[in-house]
């Protein structure tokens, strides 16, 4: 479990709110590159179809489910894939997932680019560094 110090106290952080940490900063990631971005709070909880984060300018919107791992492979549930493409459809948005493995920098892939391992999907480290966008390749 990984620990953060807070007020001079060091204190474990949940998988879940090591998931939000990791969606605040890509949030503000955006921010600083003069994209708007909203982070949904509580998705995948509800009835309806819903991405961990929605970014836009202009010119483009993008539709994102965030992951993380400290493992090599970092698998998606095929009900995580069926959402992102319901909400991206549904909003006219390009939907994106975007990994972060340990101690790397956030890489962005297609839903045409991670592979089906039995009902679930799989991100490969060694793939997504080669097929992956980094952020500022994605947001050009």
């Amino acid at each position: 479990m990984r620990r953060r110090l807070y007020e001079g106290f060091l204190i474990k952080m949940s998988r879940k709110s090591k998931g939000i940490s990791a969606e605040r900063d890509l949030l503000h990631k955006f921010w600083a590159a003069g994209w708007a971005c909203l982070r949904a709070a509580g998705s995948g909880s509800m009835k309806y179809p819903c991405v961990d984060l929605i970014a836009g300018n202009k010119l483009r919107k993008l539709a994102i489910e965030c992951k993380t791992s400290k493992n090599t492979i970092k698998y998606l549930s095929k009900e995580d894939i069926d959402q992102l493409k319901a909400f991206s459809g549904l909003f006219g948005a390009e939907p994106w997932i975007a990994v972060r493995f340990y101690k790397t920098e956030w890489f962005f892939v297609s839903i045409e680019d991670i592979r089906q391992s039995g009902i679930n999907f799989a991100i490969d480290k060694n793939i997504i560094t080669l097929k992956g966008l980094l952020f500022e390749e994605l947001i050009k």
